[in-house]
């Protein structure tokens, strides 16, 4: 299996299939507009402008599941989104990442390519903190931890790499740089 075999709620009711993304580097976000990390919208949005021409694609997917930090509708995110960050890259329907109701896409993904750690990120000790608070086993677990997690496929659709909001977005950019090679 492949994330070509997956399909993602689009704001408008269809959907994409991720098969029309063949031969393309993906990167899968999960986000939210009230965040600590949401300024990362605009390492994004300048990742999308210098390599979409060269095969990359964001795959934009907001997520309340956080601290109810994605709390408006679908169009108010991508309001916010475009008028903050000018985004122009792909938006999906709010979705759950984790539980009883995550998009099937991510449970592919978290198959994949488990959680790792947060690294020496200046927020990763309140992180594990409060995660640990709701659950003693949580760093053992591939669950999305916060949002802006995100996932890196290559042109043949294999999920390559999972970044956790604490890593650097300069990490983010060499990996993708090295897959559109």
């Amino acid at each position: 299996m492949t994330v070509y075999d997956y399909t993602v709620p689009k704001t408008d009711g269809t959907m994409l299939s991720l098969v029309d993304l063949k031969g393309k580097v993906i990167l899968i976000v999960n986000t939210a507009t009230g965040c600590g990390f949401t300024p990362q919208y605009e390492a994004l949005e300048k990742l999308y402008e210098t390599y979409h021409d060269r095969g990359l694609e964001i795959i934009d997917i907001p997520c309340n599941q956080f601290g109810n930090q994605t709390p408006g509708t679908d169009d108010e995110v991508r309001q916010f989104c475009q008028l903050r960050y000018k985004t122009q890259f792909s938006q999906m329907k709010k979705s759950d990442v984790n539980g009883e109701n995550e998009l099937p896409l991510y449970t592919y993904l978290k198959a994949q390519k488990g959680f790792a750690g947060f690294g020496k990120h200046k927020l990763a000790a309140l992180l594990e903190k409060m995660l640990a608070k709701a659950d003693s086993d949580w760093d053992k677990k591939a669950d999305i931890k916060w949002n802006f997690t995100k996932f890196l496929a290559d042109k043949t659709g294999h999920v390559v790499e999972r970044f956790e909001p604490t890593a650097d977005m300069e990490q983010v950019e060499s990996a993708i740089v090295a897959l559109l090679k």
